[in-house]
């Protein structure tokens, strides 16, 4: 037993002697140091003559002495058995350096202190460096058998266990009396013993100098965890073999995280993928609510009819747009375009965007505004939908022919919106979620009044990138409901004057509609007819861009998700050819997230529009001047 120990210690010995990463030294009881590797002769400039017999508070700033911080480690490392510290320590030539350090005490068989044990680890250049002084970690804590967080220990030159430290029972479950001597392969499953991958990793350890591997490991108890595991091979003075390091990390959370995030993407992706989905079938039911909207109603049912389509459209077009958004708003995607904004002017319309719903519901609305402008910094579309979610959420829980107010106005400098009603209320417990994502009142079987629970979710993003605070309120089940915004006003500030004159009369275009959706195509088309418009239709791509050519439209309304050519396809060609400059290309989508936009902008649109469209705002661009 003697001997082995004997043979342990000599191999401890080459491998302090063989490290230059760490300065690994001792200290007498006093402090005074007792022995020095070539890694603190690198680290700390000293040679061994010049160093050995000084005490240990050279290394340190003169603050740290002035505290006595070199004498008090020592006495924690000797009260506690161990300390860890990182800080600033001085070289020979007079250079700080941030280093981190573990004093360990060390004791006879009787437990009488004999000294300590001093690593020490340069961290100065720890951010350019950070990997391979990880790395570099790793196989250092071969000597720190107290370390928890990381299976350190030695395999001999046949692969079977030599040393073992708390961090490795944790980690696999095997005590030091159970798994020394015992083969490496005892830590990796049946198939990758069979391929012999143990002996395998051995061999291009030796063969490379070090080998990193992450794969599967085995417990005593049987159980896989994912594992990074990294092999050094050990040598002693002479070069020969003796033996193995092995520093295993447990990267069973890490792989949780990873796949959370992978589940996260893949979540937004089928998002993006289902507004788009959503958004062509209401394309065409939206244009065709244009259309019958530009004639009378043969009597009050086609009028009723009409209503409740208008309504509904809207409100899945708003459950997409909600949808989308907060997932954006969740990965901080969403960028606002801050301008001085007329609060007044932002219920108004959120209130005109409700007001048909509300009307469906019976429900009175009561608008309490200020006379003069109570003016924020914010993006007015953003607030819309902020107000206009307050407002669909009051309707949505207040029952037919019940009251909703709402105020605004000034609290000691902040602008203040109040939407209050007089609905079913909150509990405590809903009160206390009211902003949670997917949360929900509560609702019947039917879920007629159902959403997604994203609005108010929605409405707390938004006030907070504002700058501002939403509050939630209820007197209880019964009692209704209010909400309070929150806002810095742009006190001074002056919001864009607006003008009072009529559009000019819309000019006669030639334009080309392509989409594979006929019946968006074809409500577009009449819609634009309707205005005076020449308006041909395509339902593919290579279609469409013959069409274009001879065609030569004055506006290409284009579709992205085409069959045989995509819209970016058709987009490139008609950019590439000087004869089409004139024409402005439109991509009407159901995709319009912001890297949609970037990109249909790199392949040469002017404009992008998202389904379903307001055809007021295509309108709009249609008299615009390029």
């Amino acid at each position: 037993m003697t001997k082995n120990l004997l043979g342990l210690e000599d191999a401890f010995a080459h491998l302090v002697n063989s490290v230059r990463d760490y300065a690994i030294f001792l200290l007498d009881r006093s402090g005074h140091v007792a022995s020095w590797n070539p890694g603190a002769e690198r680290i700390k400039g000293y040679g061994a003559a010049e160093i050995i017999g000084e005490h240990f508070s050279r290394f340190y700033p003169d603050e740290a002495r002035q505290h006595r911080w070199p004498e008090q480690q020592l006495e924690l490392a000797e009260r506690q058995g161990r300390f860890e510290d990182q800080g600033w320590r001085i070289g020979k030539d007079g250079r700080r350096f941030w280093a981190d350090v573990v004093i360990t005490a060390l004791r006879d068989a009787k437990g009488e202190l004999r000294g300590f044990a001093k690593i020490t680890r340069d961290l100065s250049e720890r951010r350019e460096r950070e990997e391979s002084l990880r790395r570099s970690e790793e196989r250092f804590r071969l000597l720190i058998q107290g370390v928890k967080d990381y299976a350190i220990f030695m395999v001999d030159r046949d692969g079977r266990v030599a040393s073992w430290n708390a961090g490795a029972e944790r980690m696999t479950g095997y005590s030091v009396h159970e798994i020394m001597g015992r083969p490496l392969s005892v830590f990796y499953p049946r198939d990758a013993v069979e391929k012999k991958w143990p002996e395998q990793e051995l061999a291009m350890a030796r063969e490379h100098g070090r080998f990193e591997d992450q794969g599967a490991r085995v417990r005593k108890n049987g159980t896989t965890f994912w594992a990074d595991v990294v092999v050094t091979p050990l040598y002693d003075a002479q070069g020969a073999l003796i033996g193995y390091a092995e520093v295993t990390r447990d990267l069973t959370d890490r792989k949780r995280v990873e796949a959370l995030e992978k589940a996260e993407q893949q979540t937004n992706e089928f998002l993006a993928m289902l507004a788009h989905e959503l958004r062509n079938p209401l394309a065409p039911i939206s244009n065709a609510l244009h259309l019958l909207a530009r004639k009378p109603p043969a009597d009050a049912t086609e009028q009723w009819v009409r209503d409740v389509l208008q309504r509904q459209t809207g409100q899945m077009s708003r459950l997409v747009d909600d949808l989308v958004d907060v997932s954006r708003i969740t990965r901080s995607a969403i960028a606002l375009e801050r301008s001085p904004v007329d609060l007044t002017n932002v219920v108004r319309s959120a209130a005109d965007a409700s007001l048909q719903w509300m009307q469906g519901r019976r429900h009175a609305l009561s608008l309490d505004l200020p006379d003069p402008e109570l003016v924020v910094l914010g993006d007015e579309a953003r607030l819309v939908q902020v107000v206009q979610n307050l407002l669909d959420n009051a309707a949505k829980y207040t029952p037919q022919g019940g009251r909703i107010d709402v105020h605004a106005g000034r609290d000691n400098g902040a602008a203040v919106i109040t939407v209050k009603d007089n609905g079913i209320g909150m509990e405590p417990d809903m009160l206390r979620g009211a902003f949670e994502l997917f949360r929900q009142g509560r609702q019947a079987l039917d879920r007629a009044d159902g959403g997604l629970g994203v609005g108010l979710t929605l409405v707390q993003r938004l006030v907070a990138m504002h700058g501002g605070t939403v509050e939630a309120r209820s007197a209880g089940p019964g009692k209704g409901s209010e909400f309070i915004v929150r806002m810095p006003e742009a006190a001074g500030s002056a919001v864009p004057a607006t003008t009072s004159e009529r559009p000019p009369p819309p000019r006669a275009l030639r334009v080309l509609v392509v989409d594979d959706n006929q019946d968006a195509a074809n409500a577009l088309r009449l819609l634009l007819e309707c205005d005076g418009h020449e308006v041909k239709t395509a339902s593919d791509g290579i279609a469409g861009l013959a069409l274009a050519r001879e065609y030569k439209p004055d506006y290409l309304l284009l579709d992205i998700g085409l069959p045989r050519l995509s819209g970016y396809d058709v987009a490139a060609s008609l950019r590439a050819d000087p004869e089409m400059k004139p024409t402005t290309l439109v991509a009407i989508t159901g995709y319009g997230q912001v890297h949609d936009r970037v990109r249909t902008a790199a392949a040469g649109f002017d404009y992008h529009l998202t389904k379903p469209v307001e055809f007021p705002a295509l309108q709009r661009l249609l008299q615009t001047e390029k």
